[in-house]
């Protein structure tokens, strides 16, 4: 597990870096965007983009963890389909290939025939990212990569990456949009229960390097699996008195800001984009916790961060099943799973986090926004 966790770090920081060349060449920037359509559309956004970003980051950590654990393999789900089609109505399948000049070519064909922006891309994927600094060597868990499965998000928060607004990050502090909202997300989980065991997240345009301008990331980790709790984020303090933090989406339902607003005052709540940001935001510390009342996330979105809440201490359950449980939300019972689809749902629908979310780090404050949010909804 220790070495499944390096590799993860490893492909999220490469990956980290393809999401950072694809913004800093505009002509390939405005080339790379494509909208979803038919059953792979996010019904949330009326315009939601499909970027060749997204699709070679899915890519390069499908292949990454495949080489090193082939038993993976066929268990490395991600948000986005690998087919693409070019200028002249080609169908194109997106894969890495064995030598950077194999995939220039292929991206080539996506691309119209455009070698530079080709090239750019290809050295990205086959470009080892600095070694990542992290405490894992000690690390044992009792699993093998043939009992858990990867669910990858490549760019959370794809309009905020596309709108590219830079914010200066403030310690301490949540920042309700911008180029910071973009995430690259792992997670992986059990196949047996679709317990989520651990997660990395990569935060790529973290902050700017003040000698050349280039951006910086930054990365989360946590394992979670039995007495096993492990973060790289340390458990923040919990400020006595300071009253319960709630994140939303703004196009929350007014009845949720409302039954919130009564519990918190509403000065405690905020609003920020991205569903894997919000979930980090209450890792952080910046939010007690996240709610949302709608079907609009899927696996993808929340297992890496549900993995690291978990280590802390906390965790993300299903709203819907909350509210009816007759048991106390403590028990465990309503928390996600990521191993089976809604059978009953098509396309990207399979994998919906269905019955909305609440994400936590502590369960009085659960039940407390379970108690607010009871005969609401």
């Amino acid at each position: 597990m220790a070495d499944l966790l390096r590799l993860l770090l490893r492909v999220a920081e490469k990956a980290a870096n393809v999401a950072r060349v694809c913004r800093q060449e505009a002509p390939l920037f405005q080339l790379l965007v494509q909208e979803k359509t038919g059953d792979d559309k996010n019904k949330k956004f009326v315009q939601d983009f499909k970027t060749l970003a997204d699709v070679v980051i899915q890519e390069v950590i499908r292949h990454d963890v495949g080489a090193q654990f082939p038993e993976m393999a066929g268990f490395i789900h991600g948000e986005e389909s690998n087919k693409f089609e070019n200028g002249l109505g080609e169908s194109v399948t997106v894969t890495v290939c064995g030598t950077e000049e194999e995939t220039a070519a292929l991206l080539s064909t996506v691309l119209d025939g455009d070698h530079t922006a080709a090239s750019l891309l290809a050295r990205a994927i086959h470009q080892d990212p600095t070694t990542i600094d992290t405490s894992t060597d000690g690390l044992t868990v009792p699993l093998s990569p043939s009992e858990l499965g990867i669910w990858i998000d490549p760019i959370d928060a794809t309009s905020q990456y596309i709108e590219g607004r830079e914010e200066v990050l403030e310690e301490g502090h949540l920042s309700p949009s911008g180029l910071h909202c973009a995430l690259v997300l792992i997670g992986v989980y059990l196949r047996s229960t679709g317990e989520p065991v651990m997660g990395v997240i990569n935060q790529p345009f973290n902050n700017k390097d003040p000698a050349g301008g280039g951006w910086r990331g930054k990365h989360f980790w946590g394992v979670s699996c039995g007495s096993i709790n492990v973060c790289s984020v340390s458990r923040p303090k919990d400020g006595a008195g300071r009253g319960l933090s709630v994140v939303l989406s703004s196009s929350e339902k007014q009845v949720v800001k409302e039954a919130l607003t009564s519990l918190c005052g509403p000065d405690k709540l905020v609003y920020a984009s991205g569903a894997g940001y919000k979930i980090l935001c209450v890792i952080q510390g910046l939010a007690d916790a996240y709610v949302l009342s709608e079907g609009s996330t899927f696996k993808w979105d929340s297992c890496a961060p549900h993995a690291l809440l978990r280590a802390l201490g906390g965790g993300v359950v299903d709203l819907s099943k909350t509210l009816q449980s007759n048991v106390g939300p403590q028990d465990h019972k309503t928390e996600l799973t990521y191993h089976q689809p809604y059978t009953e749902c098509k396309g990207a629908d399979r994998w919906a986090n269905h019955g909305g979310l609440v994400a936590y780090r502590d369960c009085s404050q659960l039940c407390s926004i379970i108690g607010a949010l009871k005969g609401k909804l």
